[in-house]
């Protein structure tokens, strides 16, 4: 699901090995790049392998594109329709984890755990442990449960939730 339906990653990216992936790859790094960035200019590139670029919060508006991004709909799809789903041309042989579970929408745990594994996907690490240290994944999950579970927050997660 990181390129378009028939075409192949180049250069292909390692199941096992996970120091060509986020930055360091051309796919990978388009689908990462900031909004506003462009990610064919080199400059850009180079900013953002090195950790020199650092995102732009914005107290004002600090839900803005917060977990609305093409990724995260991909890694959704992939998980709960289907991988198939994600090239909008669905074939799965069996009943979708969706479907098993009755899910009619997008709820608030199934995108806390996409963003977890998205994260997780990302990241350095070859094995997923919820009891990690580094990426404190269990954390992560029930920080972003948290968040839009928060009562203060209810605006914008109904806005969130009608965006999925």
């Amino acid at each position: 699901w990181l390129v378009l339906r028939g075409q192949v990653v180049i250069p292909p990216l390692s199941q096992n090995i996970k120091s060509d992936y986020r930055f360091n790859h051309e796919v990978t790094g388009a689908l990462l790049c900031l909004a506003g960035l462009d990610w064919l200019n080199e400059v850009t590139k180079l900013s953002l392998k090195s950790g020199k670029t650092k995102y732009n919060y914005d107290p004002e508006d600090p839900w803005k594109g917060l977990l609305r991004s093409e990724i995260l709909i991909f890694g959704f799809k992939h998980v709960f329709t289907s991988p198939s789903s994600v090239d909008r041309e669905p074939k799965a042989t069996c009943s979708s984890k969706a479907y098993l579970h009755g899910m009619k929408s997008v709820t608030k745990g199934s995108l806390a755990y996409i963003a977890t594994n998205i994260r997780f996907s990302l990241s350095v690490l070859s094995v997923f442990l919820h009891t990690d240290i580094v990426m404190d994944s269990e954390n992560f999950y029930h920080s972003i449960l948290d968040l839009l579970e928060d009562p203060n927050e209810s605006e914008e997660v109904v806005d969130l939730m009608m965006w999925w």
